[in-house]
C-alpha cells in the first residue's frame, strides 16, 4: 500500500517539454491546519509570511501525502537548478448542466478524446489545476493531469476532416467551451496594491522594516525616516516599471481576445460568434479579407498568405497550404514531418489574403485556443521567465550570511558585556538587535540596484533596450557569442551576381546581371517569372528578398486581382505574372500560377505549378543546388555540376537550382502529391546571388577575437558559404584550418557514421588541391583548426556519438543548415561547456536561442524580440562589444558596491563593539552621518563611472569568493581594525585623558596657554561642563570621538580604494561626481575633526581634543590610506603576481571547456583527419526535441536554399 501511495503521490507534468515540473499529491487535514492558525496568531503573522516565503513548508504543514487521485492541494517542483516550489489548490468543473441524460454522453467528443477522460461519472465532474495560465484536467484512464485546450496529437490527416472536418455539434462545444476555459490570453493589469503588498512582503524590506522599528525604539528617527523615504522610492519605482510593464503587456494582447468569428456547426449550417467562445476542434471559416487570428488552427481547405511577423520578427507573407488529405495511420503531425507548420495559422498572425479551391470555402480546425497557443506561449515566456544561475547571485547571498554569522558573534558579545554590567533587560535585547542592522547594511541592496540602473541608461543612449535587467552583469562574462548568419553578420538584402544556364547537361556561358542585355525567353525565364511566393500587398510586391531580386530581374509584374479559368478546374483564384512596360518582347500574355507547394526547409525547396495562358501546364522547381539536382533526371545535370557548385559557394555567394518539367494532365491538381510534381525533372541552371558582409562586422568580429571572446556562426545557409563568410569575416584566420565533419545515418541499421574531412583550399583553376600536408600538422598542433557541420550531422553526433560532441563544439567555428530547435540546443550544449553564451540574431528563427543564451540580443524591433532581453535599435553587432563593455563595468561596480558596503558595516560595527567594552556607542547623529551623508552618496555616486572603451583580453572575476576579493576585504578589515583599536588605546595613554572630565583636555592646553586669563576660563568652562552634562546623553568620551573620527574618514579611504578603474571601467577621474563628493565629504569630517565649536561638538557627540591628537588621528588615517592603496594595487590588483601564484600552485580552471582543452593537447590523435568512424552505441533520442526554446511559427525559410 505504502508503496503504491509513493508511485501515485508523484508523477511528471510537461515531460521533456521547457517548462517541465514534477508534481506531489496531498490532502489538506483539519487538525494540522488548527495547528496552523493558532501558529499565525502567536506569531503575529511571523509563521504565514514565512509559508508566504516558503509555499513547500506550507503545505508540508497543513497536508499529509496521499494519491493525486485523491488530492486537493498539489505542490509543484521545477526540475531545472533551482528547483523552485509552488502550491496549487485542485477545483472542481461541473459539467452536469450540460448532459442532461446518457444520451448526451457521445456528444461530449469521441471515445478516445481527452474530454470524456477527463468527467467523472455520475457526479459528472472535472478535476482541474491551473499552472502558469494553462489548464490541466485529470485523466482518470490515465491516472494523469493533462494539458487542455489542445487538439489530441494521435488524429490522423483522414481522422481531421473526418471528425472536425463538419464542425462539431452545439452541445459538444459547449462541453469543450467548460473544460478548456475561454479562448483568451488575459493578461490583467495586476492593481498597485497587490504589487505593493507582493513587494513589502519580499525578505529585504521586511528586515529592512526589523531596523526601523528598532531605530524608533531607541529614538534614531533621522536614519529610520532616511530609510523609510528611500524604501518607500525603490518600492514605488518597482511598482511603478512592474505596473508599466503588466499595460504594455495587456496592451499587446486585447486586441486578440475579442473578434467575431464565422464556425462551422455540423447538421446546423455556419454560425457568427466571439472568438472567446472557440475550442478545439472548431471549423473556423476564413473569409476573405485581412483577418486577425485568435487561436491556432490547421488549414483543411483552401490556401492563406499570412503575415506572421507578430510571432517570428520578419515581416514576409508567409504561404499556407491545406493539410493533406493522407489515409494512413500516423499522426498528422508525424506524417508532415518538419512541414506541419506549413498548414497551421498561428494566433496572433494576420491573414492578408485567401485563396478557395475547387471546394469553394477556405476552411481551418482550432487546433489550440488562449495560452497553449504560439501567442500564448511567447506571453507566458514574458510572464514567466526563466530563472537565472549566476554565481554573483549566489555569493551574494552567501556574503548575507556571513555578516548575519558575524552579527551574531557581536549580539552574544553585547549580551555578555552589558549583563555582566547589569544593565536592564529591554536595553541589553535593544543593544543586541542594533549589532544585526549595522553588521547587515539595508541599503546593500538599494545601492546594487542604482548600479544596474545607470547601467541600463547607459545602453539606452547607445540605442540598446533591455527588459531583463539582472543580465547586465551576466553580460561582463560573455566568452562566446553565437552569430546568425544573414541579416546579422551579412545584409538583409541580395543582389543578383549572374545566372549559369545549363542546356544538354552542359553549363554555358554566366549571363551577368549587371550587362543591359535580357534574359532570352525560355524554361529559366519562366522559372524566375514564377516560382515564387510573392504577393501584391499594400500596392508593393512583398515576400522573401530573394524572390522579389530574383522577380524584378525579369521586369514582369504580378495581377492577382481576379479568378482565371482553368481547363476542367474551374474558375480559380490564381495568381497571374505579365510583362511589364520594361520587359523584353514575350511570345505569352501571362503565365497563371496555379498550384504552389511552399518552401520547406527540410526539404529545401519550393514548386509550383504553372500554365501559359492558352497553353499547357508545367512545373518549376527552386531550391539548394544539391537538392534540385537529385531531383532532376541524371542525363540532365552536368558532370562539372559539384565543381561548379564548389567554385561560387566556396566564394561566398548565395547558389540557387532551378529545375522544370512539363505536367502532363491526368488527375485535378488537388490530387497531385508533392512527391509526384516533383520529380523526373530537367536541370535548368543556377542562379547566382551576392550577400555582402556589414560593413562594420570584420571590425567587430577582429574586437571580440582580441579580447578572447569566441565568435561561432549559427546559419540555415549552405555550408560551404557559411565557410567563406567566416573566413571573410575573420572568425576563421587565414592561415587556420577547417574540417568538415560529416555524420550519417548507416542504411537499414540503427547506427551512424562520422567522417573527417580537411577542407579543399579552391585556389583559381586548381581545385581540390589540400594544402601541404607538414602546414596542415603544424595548424593541427597549435589547435588553429575549426570544425564545420551541417544540422543533419550535429542531430546525428547529438544522437549517436554524444561523448565527442563536447570536443566538436570546443573547437566548433561554422554550424550550417541549423534549424530554430538546433539553434536553442547548441546554445545549450555551450553552456553545458561552462562558456557564458551570447547569441545575436534577427529575432525571427533564433527566437529559441536567443531566449535560452546568457545574453540573448535580437537585431529586429518586432514585437517577436519581446523574448529576447536586449534589443538593438540599430540591426548592427556593433552593439556586442557595447554590451560586453556595460557588462564587464557593472560586474566591476557590483563587486566594488559589495566590498564598500561590507566594509562600511564592518568598520561600524567594529567601532561600536569597542565601544560596548566601555558601555558605550555612537551617537545617533554620528550614525546618521556615518549612514546617510557619507555611505548613501557614496553608494549613489560610486557606480556613475562609464565602462572603459577597449575590451581587454580577459574577464573581470565572476564570483565574490575568489582569493583577490576576498583577500582584499580581510586586509582592508585588518587595517581598519588596527586603525581603530591604536587610536582606541594610544588616546587612553595620553597625558590629558581621564575618564571623568571629558572636557579637560583642552582647558589644560588652554590654560597652559593663556595663564593671564585662568581664572574667567575657568570660571566659563564651568559654565559650559555644567550645561553640557545636563545634556549629556552617554555617548560623549574620548574613545567616541577618537574612534568615530578614524572610522568616517577611514570609510571614505575605503570607498576611493575600492573605486576600481582601467582595464574594466574609466578612470576614476572621469567620474566627476564621486570625486567631488569625497572631497566634499572629506572636507566635512577635517572640519568636524579641527572645527572646536562647541555647539556642533554637542549636536555630534564630540569632545575637544589638543590638535596634536587631532593630527597623530589624521597621520594615522593617511599610513592607512597609503597602506591599503599599496597593498591594491601591488597584490590584488597585479594580475601577473596572480597567475604566477596560479602556475606555481598549478591551479587550472575548473571550467568544462578548460579542462577538455587541456586534455586534447595532449592528444595526439585529434583532431581526426580523413576518417571514418562507425557508432556502435543505440542512438539516444533526440528527435522532435532537440531542447530549447522553440519558437512554434518559424520554419528556418532564412537561408536554408
Amino acid at each position: 500500500m505504502g508503496e503504491n501511495l509513493a508511485n501515485n503521490h508523484y508523477a511528471q507534468l510537461n515531460q521533456g517539454e521547457e517548462n517541465e515540473m514534477e508534481i506531489f499529491g496531498y490532502k489538506t487535514q483539519g487538525c494540522r491546519k488548527a495547528l496552523c492558525i493558532a501558529g499565525y496568531i502567536l506569531s503575529c503573522g511571523g509563521l504565514l509570511l514565512l509559508f508566504h516565503w516558503k509555499p513547500e513548508w506550507d503545505v508540508w504543514a497543513n497536508c499529509t501525502r496521499c494519491s493525486l487521485e485523491e488530492a486537493d492541494v498539489v505542490l509543484l517542483r521545477t526540475t531545472d537548478d533551482f528547483r523552485i516550489y509552488s502550491r496549487k489548490t485542485v477545483t472542481w468543473i461541473s459539467v452536469s448542466a450540460l448532459i442532461k441524460s446518457r444520451l448526451d454522453y457521445p456528444a461530449t467528443a469521441e471515445e478516445d478524446s481527452i474530454f470524456s477522460k477527463a468527467i467523472m461519472k455520475p457526479s459528472l465532474q472535472v478535476r482541474s489545476i491551473q499552472v502558469q495560465k494553462i489548464r490541466y484536467v485529470w485523466n482518470i484512464c490515465a491516472k494523469q493531469f493533462q494539458k487542455i485546450g489542445v487538439l489530441e496529437d494521435h488524429h490522423t490527416c483522414s481522422a481531421i476532416y473526418a471528425k472536425f472536418g463538419s464542425g462539431l455539434t452545439c452541445n459538444e462545444q459547449n462541453v469543450r467551451r467548460v473544460i478548456c476555459g475561454p479562448n483568451t490570453i488575459e493578461v490583467p493589469v495586476i492593481p498597485i496594491w497587490k504589487l505593493l503588498i507582493k513587494e513589502v512582503l519580499n525578505p529585504f524590506y521586511v528586515f529592512q522594516l526589523f531596523s526601523v522599528c528598532l531605530w524608533f525604539a531607541e529614538d534614531y528617527m533621522e536614519y529610520a525616516i532616511a530609510i523609510i523615504i528611500m524604501s518607500l522610492l525603490s518600492i514605488s519605482l518597482t511598482v511603478y516599471d512592474l505596473r508599466q510593464q503588466s499595460l504594455k503587456l495587456h496592451r499587446l494582447v486585447e486586441s486578440h481576445n475579442n473578434i467575431m468569428v464565422t464556425v462551422c456547426r455540423n447538421k446546423e449550417g455556419f454560425q457568427e460568434l466571439e472568438s472567446h467562445h472557440l475550442v478545439p476542434g472548431d471549423t473556423l471559416l476564413l473569409k476573405e479579407g485581412k483577418t486577425l487570428l485568435p487561436c491556432d488552427a490547421i488549414l483543411i481547405s483552401g490556401q492563406c498568405v499570412v503575415n506572421e511577423s507578430m510571432l517570428t520578427g520578419e515581416s514576409i507573407p508567409v504561404t499556407k497550404t491545406c493539410l493533406p488529405q493522407a489515409d494512413n495511420f500516423k499522426p498528422w503531425r508525424m506524417h508532415c514531418a518538419e512541414d506541419y507548420k506549413k498548414h497551421v495559422l498561428f494566433c496572433g498572425t494576420e491573414v492578408i489574403q485567401t485563396k478557395a479551391d475547387g471546394r469553394g470555402v477556405v476552411k481551418a480546425v482550432v487546433l489550440r485556443t488562449g495560452f497553449n497557443t504560439a501567442k500564448g506561449d511567447l506571453v507566458r515566456s514574458i510572464l514567466y521567465p526563466k530563472p537565472m544561475n549566476f554565481k554573483l547571485y549566489r555569493d551574494a547571498l552567501r556574503f548575507l550570511m556571513c555578516l548575519i554569522a558575524f552579527a551574531a558573534i557581536g549580539m552574544i558579545y553585547a549580551v555578555c558585556v552589558f549583563a555582566l554590567n547589569g544593565e536592564e533587560t529591554g536595553e541589553v535585547v535593544k543593544k543586541a538587535l542594533d549589532v544585526v542592522t549595522i553588521a547587515v547594511p539595508p541599503a546593500l541592496p538599494a545601492a546594487l540596484t542604482t548600479g544596474i540602473i545607470y547601467t541600463q541608461r547607459r545602453l539606452k543612449k547607445k540605442g540598446i533596450f533591455c527588459i531583463s535587467p539582472q543580465r547586465i552583469n551576466m553580460c561582463g562574462q560573455l566568452n562566446l557569442i553565437c552569430f546568425d548568419k544573414t541579416g546579422t553578420l551579412t545584409e538583409d538584402g541580395m543582389d543578383l551576381w549572374g545566372l549559369l544556364p545549363s542546356e544538354r547537361n552542359c553549363f554555358q556561358e554566366i549571363h551577368s546581371f549587371s550587362a543591359d542585355h535580357s534574359l532570352p525567353w525560355g524554361p529559366l525565364f519562366k522559372a524566375m517569372a514564377v516560382c515564387h511566393s510573392l504577393i501584391i500587398w499594400e500596392g508593393k510586391i512583398q515576400g522573401d528578398p530573394l524572390d522579389v531580386k530574383m522577380f524584378e530581374a525579369t521586369n514582369w509584374v504580378i495581377d492577382d486581382s481576379s479568378g482565371h479559368q482553368v481547363g476542367g478546374q474551374g474558375s480559380v483564384h490564381a495568381t497571374v505574372v505579365r510583362p511589364g512596360p520594361k520587359a523584353s518582347s514575350a511570345p505569352v500574355e501571362g503565365i497563371i500560377v496555379l498550384h504552389q507547394f511552399p518552401f520547406s526547409s527540410a526539404l529545401q525547396r519550393m514548386s509550383v505549378i504553372a500554365q501559359e495562358i492558352g497553353g499547357e501546364q508545367q512545373v518549376f522547381t527552386k531550391g539548394s543546388p544539391e537538392m534540385v539536382a537529385m531531383l532532376c533526371r541524371g542525363e540532365t545535370v552536368p558532370s562539372n555540376f559539384e565543381r561548379k557548385l564548389l567554385l561560387y559557394t566556396t566564394q561566398g555567394f548565395r547558389v540557387i537550382g532551378l529545375a522544370w518539367k512539363s505536367l502532363q494532365i491526368g488527375k485535378q491538381l488537388t490530387d497531385l502529391t508533392r512527391e509526384e510534381v516533383e520529380s523526373d525533372l530537367t536541370f535548368l541552371g543556377l542562379l547566382i546571388m551576392e550577400n555582402r558582409l556589414k560593413r562594420e562586422t570584420k571590425p567587430v568580429l577582429e574586437e571580440l577575437s582580441a579580447a578572447r571572446i569566441r565568435s561561432v556562426m549559427v546559419t540555415g545557409d549552405n555550408i560551404q558559404t557559411a565557410i567563406t563568410v567566416a573566413k571573410n569575416a575573420g572568425m576563421i584566420p587565414p592561415t587556420n584550418r577547417v574540417i568538415l565533419v560529416e555524420a550519417s545515418k548507416v542504411p537499414g541499421t540503427f547506427s551512424a557514421s562520422i567522417a573527417w574531412k580537411p577542407l579543399e583550399e579552391n585556389k583559381t583553376e586548381d581545385y581540390g588541391r589540400l594544402e601541404d600536408d607538414g602546414q596542415t600538422e603544424l595548424a593541427l598542433a597549435a589547435g588553429q583548426y575549426h570544425f564545420a557541420m551541417s544540422g543533419k550531422s550535429y542531430q546525428i553526433v547529438a544522437q549517436h556519438f554524444r561523448h565527442l560532441l563536447p570536443k566538436l563544439l570546443l573547437n566548433g567555428t561554422v554550424f550550417a543548415r541549423m534549424s530554430p530547435s538546433q539553434k536553442s540546443s547548441l546554445v545549450e550544449e555551450f553552456q553545458k561547456l561552462d562558456y557564458f553564451v551570447g547569441m545575436c540574431g534577427d529575432g525571427a528563427n533564433d527566437c529559441g536561442a536567443l531566449k535560452v543564451a546568457h545574453a540573448g540580443i535580437s537585431l529586429s524591433e518586432q514585437e517577436a524580440s519581446v523574448a529576447s532581453p536586449f534589443t538593438s535599435r540599430t540591426p548592427s553587432i556593433a552593439c556586442v562589444p557595447e554590451l560586453i563593455r556595460e557588462g564587464r563595468a557593472a560586474l566591476v561596480t557590483s563587486f566594488c558596491m559589495f566590498k564598500y558596503m561590507a566594509l562600511y558595516s564592518t568598520i561600524q560595527y567594529l567601532g561600536v563593539l569597542l565601544l560596548y567594552w566601555q558601555l558605550k556607542s555612537f551617537g545617533n547623529y554620528q550614525f546618521l552621518f556615518q549612514d546617510l551623508a557619507i555611505t548613501t552618496v557614496i553608494g549613489v555616486t560610486m557606480s556613475f563611472t562609464g565602462a572603459y572603451p577597449k575590451l581587454v583580453p580577459y574577464r573581470p572575476p565572476s564570483q565574490l569568493i575568489s582569493p583577490p576579493l576576498l583577500l582584499s576585504v580581510v586586509l582592508n578589515i585588518l587595517f581598519s581594525l588596527s586603525v581603530q583599536i591604536l587610536g582606541f588605546l594610544v588616546v587612553q595613554e595620553q597625558p590629558w585623558y581621564t575618564k571623568t572630565d571629558i572636557y579637560s583636555a583642552c582647558l589644560s592646553v588652554n590654560s597652559h596657554m593663556e595663564n593671564s586669563s585662568s581664572t574667567s576660563s575657568l570660571g566659563l568652562h564651568g559654565m559650559k561642563d555644567g550645561a553640557q552634562e545636563q545634556t549629556d546623553n552617554g555617548y560623549k568620551s574620548y574613545e567616541n570621538t577618537t574612534v568615530w573620527l578614524l572610522s568616517t574618514i577611514n570609510c571614505l579611504i575605503v570607498a576611493l580604494v575600492f573605486s576600481k578603474g582601467k582595464p574594466f571601467r574609466q578612470p576614476i577621474y572621469t567620474n566627476y561626481v564621486f570625486v567631488l563628493v569625497l572631497i566634499v565629504q572629506l572636507g566635512v569630517c577635517l572640519f568636524l575633526m579641527f572645527a572646536n565649536i562647541d555647539g556642533l561638538y554637542s549636536k555630534m557627540d564630540l569632545v575637544c581634543t589638543p590638535t596634536t591628537w587631532r593630527i597623530s588621528m589624521v597621520i594615522m588615517l593617511a599610513v592607512t590610506l597609503a597602506v591599503s592603496f599599496l597593498v591594491e594595487e601591488a597584490v590584488i590588483e597585479n594580475r601577473s603576481l596572480w597567475l604566477l601564484l596560479k602556475k606555481t600552485f598549478q591551479y587550472h580552471s575548473k571550467s568544462h571547456y578548460k579542462r577538455l582543452q587541456r586534455a586534447l593537447e595532449l592528444d595526439s590523435a585529434w583532431p581526426p583527419l580523413n576518417e571514418t568512424t562507425f557508432s556502435d552505441s543505440v542512438a539516444i533520442s533526440v528527435e522532435g526535441n532537440m531542447g530549447g526554446h522553440n519558437n512554434p511559427t518559424f520554419d528556418s525559410n532564412e537561408d536554408a536554399l
